[in-house]
């Protein structure tokens, strides 16, 4: 793998779109290099996830289930970061990850990550203002399909009056 093309794929990663050259050079360097086969797993379900995994050549489908019970959960090129919470705090893999063809990956461990954060507590700020930007605005829309779903219920609690009103 090229050290360069390693560090451009990182830098289009979300997460990491706050580290400088100098520090994705250094995540570059210090993570784990990965090759799976075409058909090969890249993680199972319910494994336990130690850190993200970025994809940098290849094609990665995601899927739930085991046998006749999978269903694919969509299909990823270079730039797709796995396990993006894992980076920060301890989990499960919630699908597997089958490669679709000859893959490249790069492993970083949460340890690493940590240690990265520790050594830029700018980075390690800014990342946290984007991550509390992110909860925000998902709490956001939460609270609006919690409002949706209370309709959907006084519908659904009207309609009951309403049928057993019909039946007395």
């Amino acid at each position: 793998m090229s050290l360069a093309r390693d560090i451009e794929i990182l830098r289009r990663v979300p997460l990491l779109s706050q580290f400088t050259e100098d520090q994705l050079r250094l995540l570059a360097f210090s993570a784990e290099t990965m090759q799976v086969s075409k058909g090969g797993t890249v993680f199972n379900e319910g494994e336990r996830a130690d850190g993200g995994i970025v994809l940098t050549i290849g094609k990665v489908q995601l899927e739930t289930g085991m046998g006749r019970d999978s269903r694919p959960r969509g299909t990823y090129g270079p730039g797709t970061l796995f396990g993006e919470n894992a980076l920060m705090a301890e989990g499960k893999r919630p699908a597997r990850a089958v490669a679709l063809e000859n893959c490249e990956l790069i492993r970083i461990r949460r340890a690493l990550f940590s240690r990265m954060l520790q050594e830029f507590p700018e980075t390690a700020r800014k990342l946290y203002v984007d991550k509390a930007n992110e909860f925000t605005t998902a709490a956001a829309a939460l609270a609006c399909v919690g409002r949706k779903l209370d309709e959907v219920d006084a519908l659904n609690e009207r309609h009951k009056q309403e049928v057993a009103a019909k039946r007395s």
